[in-house]
């Protein structure tokens, strides 16, 4: 079954090199029971280890059924001693999250054979441990752990049995039950190689190979017959090459149950891991509801500016560093508009006049803006009524007194009664209320609800005393032609009032897209610059994970190296890991995701705060923490698959 010729292992320590085994050439025949003994550091353990691939030999020749595989890969070997070899071990090597059904069936679970459940209990069954299938390790004796051990080695029917001082941590009664086990294995046909220093375990083999300085100083037998069996017919390449069932590859619904094991395992450290990732997505919603709900804010603001709109106001904002009013320079008349508003590509066009009022009702008064307007100023502002109504031509032809407020003059002089059909004085003239104005909220500059809209002719001729309009406004039929407009209208007023089109003091001409643009993407920068900063805290919550999983590493490597040493690959080890990792930020996302929407509430109804939460701010947010789980386990799950079993199985 077995045969090793001229094998050598080389250990190096700094500058040291100790080597392990000296040539040792080896035959084992399926059906033997062959005990290795040996002083401490004669090259016993290690030649266990070759035997069992967990280690490969420096130089020399190992065949196995008459196939030579010193040459194999790591996941090749993982494949053998997943299929041909069993292992017991001194320590037991149980996984103390695990019951001991779970621990037994985990052979099963690398050999994509886990459907094969009652395999594992009837292993316990004969194992006399029928009623401790649900205890963990530390509810059993040393010597249930080791029958444990011994069940999980044999549960996927090994060739080979592979017992490293299997009774060395238990008493005189429990080391008699297992060597007991071990022999009737034997006689049931299983080859065992045992490693021990005890004469007594040894009279138990048919063979005894005693070393001593990496050699072989001595090989007795003594049954004849039992070496001279012929050995079993199996399928070895089509093992090596993983063509039996699914093997190496682990069930993902496994996967996610042994990393829920080792989460809940360490519930505090658990979620301190997890407390970075949900602080950094909560902190993302909430930033993005806070700056989507300010977009739509503005958005709101920026309608009341109109489409497609243009306003024209008369001179410069600034002449010779000096700031001029309105119309200082140039000053527009209704023929002005009607002129305007006969081009081609004006759809519409509303005259205004603005200035300073007094207004009283009763006895209460306040100072406000006042402004005259055209008929078609409404629907171009977008700030017809919502309750009343919007003056007619027949009331701005005849400079009727009639008055539509805002909702903060409402409030200033009406407090909680109706205004509609009231009668207040501006600048000592008396007004008759028809309408509210829609709500604009406050401006960067002033309140937009602070404000009275009157007809443009009253507030010229009666309140102002004005025989020309400051500015008027300009609707173009579409948005692609707001520049041609412009162009046309600026060559219009330059011709009407003998200017230079360059003469910029004459009048100014102002795009309102430009405006809606300029803010639009200052809005867009701001939610960049938000994110951004939640997206830091993100970052920071998956060094986090990245610290807990190395720390996590660093305290499961004896597991590690037990569950290569039972079969699983590097890939089986990496993906634990990293679902363990994506686990853990996802949990921890979805958390956040909730405490991201309650603050945006909170601050919407404390603070008065706009705030929306979206679809794409959700999904982005867990998409980043599931991608902060992948990108921060990876390394440490990297570092977990390479790790060496013979070494990982040695750390403490």
């Amino acid at each position: 079954m077995i045969e090793l010729t001229n094998v050598s292992k080389t250990y190096r320590s700094g500058t040291i090199a100790v080597q392990a085994l000296r040539n040792i050439s080896l035959t084992i025949h399926s059906g033997e029971f062959v005990a290795i003994m040996g002083p401490s550091g004669s090259g016993k353990s290690t030649l266990l280890h070759v035997l069992g691939f967990l280690d490969k030999p420096d130089k020399g020749s190992y065949k196995l059924l008459g196939s030579e595989i010193t040459q194999l890969k790591d996941s090749q070997l993982a494949l053998l001693r997943n299929h041909v070899a069993g292992f017991v071990f001194q320590q037991f090597h149980l996984l103390r999250r695990n019951n001991a059904l779970e621990n037994t069936e985990l052979p099963l679970i690398y050999a994509g054979k886990r459907k094969l459940l009652q395999k594992a209990q009837q292993r316990l069954k004969e194992m006399n441990l029928a009623d401790r299938m649900t205890h963990r390790p530390n509810e059993l004796s040393g010597g249930e752990q080791q029958r444990v051990a011994i069940a999980r080695s044999l549960v996927n029917d090994p060739l080979i049995i592979f017992a490293d001082e299997p009774t060395g941590n238990l008493d005189t009664k429990s080391e008699e039950e297992i060597m007991k086990i071990l022999d009737g294995l034997n006689k049931e046909g299983k080859t065992i190689v045992m490693v021990t220093h005890e004469q007594e375990i040894a009279r138990f083999a048919q063979r005894i190979i005693l070393m001593r300085d990496g050699e072989i100083i001595s090989d007795q037998t003594k049954d004849k017959k039992t070496a001279e069996k012929a050995p079993p017919k199996i399928a070895l390449d089509e093992i090596i090459q993983g063509k039996h069932m699914a093997m190496g590859k682990i069930e993902l619904i496994d996967h996610i149950r042994q990393a829920f094991h080792a989460i809940v395992a360490n519930k505090l450290r658990s979620f301190l891991s997890m407390l970075g990732i949900l602080i950094g997505v909560g902190a993302v919603i909430a930033m993005l509801a806070l700056g989507q709900g300010a977009k739509e804010a503005i958005q709101q603001r920026l309608r009341t500016l109109g489409s497609n709109l243009l306003s024209i106001r008369g001179g410069s904002a600034r002449v010779r560093g000096v700031a001029m009013e309105a119309g200082s320079v140039t000053r527009f008349t209704f023929a002005d508009v009607e002129a305007v508003r006969a081009l081609p590509l004006v759809k519409k066009a509303a005259s205004s006049a603005r200035g300073g009022g007094q207004l009283v009702y009763k006895d209460k008064n306040w100072s406000t803006s006042v402004e005259g307007v055209g008929y078609d100023y409404g629907q171009m502002r977008a700030t017809l009524p919502e309750i009343g109504r919007w003056f007619n031509q027949e009331e701005i032809q005849t400079r009727q007194r009639v008055a539509i407020l805002g909702l903060t003059v409402v409030e200033k002089l009406f407090g909680d009664e109706n205004p509609l059909g009231a009668t207040i004085k501006i600048n000592r003239l008396y007004f008759n209320v028809i309408g509210i104005l829609p709500q604009k909220g406050g401006g960067h500059w002033r309140d937009q609800d602070d404000i009275v809209v009157i007809p443009v002719t009253t507030a010229m001729y009666r309140v102002f005393g004005k025989d020309y309009i400051d500015s008027f406004y300009v609707e173009v039929v579409n948005e692609d032609s707001i520049d041609a407009a412009q162009e046309e209208i600026k060559r219009l007023l330059s011709k009407r009032h003998r200017v230079r089109e360059d003469d910029e003091d004459s009048f100014q001409i102002r795009n309102m897209s430009e405006i809606q643009e300029t803010i639009e993407e200052t809005t867009q920068t701001m939610n960049m610059l938000l994110g951004s900063i939640a997206a830091i805290s993100l970052i920071v919550g998956g060094i986090g994970i990245m610290n807990i999983m190395l720390v996590s590493v660093a305290e499961r490597t004896r597991e590690i190296g037990l569950r290569k040493a039972i079969g699983a690959q590097a890939r089986d080890i990496m993906t634990q890991f990293l679902i363990e990792s994506i686990v853990m930020t996802f949990a921890g996302g979805i958390i956040g995701v909730i405490l991201g929407t309650a603050t945006a509430a909170i601050l919407s109804s404390t603070a008065g705060w706009t705030t929306k939460v979206t679809l794409s701010s959700v999904v982005l947010a867990t998409t980043f923490s599931i991608a902060v789980g992948i990108g921060f386990g990876l390394w440490p799950a990297q570092k977990a698959s390479r790790l060496d079993p013979v070494e990982a199985l040695r750390y403490e």
